[in-house]
């Protein structure tokens, strides 16, 4: 876990530049230190590598979905302590239910609300809402 002067680390996976930018804006001003990438099939080496507190993590992605992401990480034990927020277009209940069957701890649809987004984030961190 991170210690009080360390940054919680928020890792976007998210393949749409626009939003990537503004979770990063978000996350810096939340006092978070932000990393992203942008495609599916470097997610798990750049996760264990950096090991960040909390993956926003894309259901759509370029070769692996959020959810195989999703399902990797729950399948390796060296990473059952990070947080996984899933972010979807669609947002329906059954997407919902897929990804948190899934072991995600959160779910938000897009185009979310800023301050849903910054809810969501400080609860999974345990950082009170």
């Amino acid at each position: 876990m991170a210690s009080p002067a360390q940054k919680p680390k928020v890792l976007v996976i998210e393949d749409e530049d626009n939003i990537a930018l503004a979770l990063d804006f978000l996350m810096t001003r939340e006092g978070y230190a932000p990393d992203r990438i942008a495609n599916g099939g470097e997610a798990m080496a750049r996760i264990r590598e950096t090991h960040p507190d909390l993956v926003l993590l894309d259901v759509m992605l370029p070769e692996i979905s959020g959810y195989e992401i999703c399902q990797s990480m729950r399948l390796d034990p060296n990473l059952s302590d990070v947080k996984i927020l899933m972010m979807t277009a669609r947002g329906s209940a059954i997407e919902r239910r897929k990804g948190i069957a899934l072991g995600a701890d959160g779910f938000i649809a897009k185009p979310f609300e800023l301050k849903e987004l910054r809810d969501e984030v400080r609860r999974l961190l345990g950082q009170g809402g």
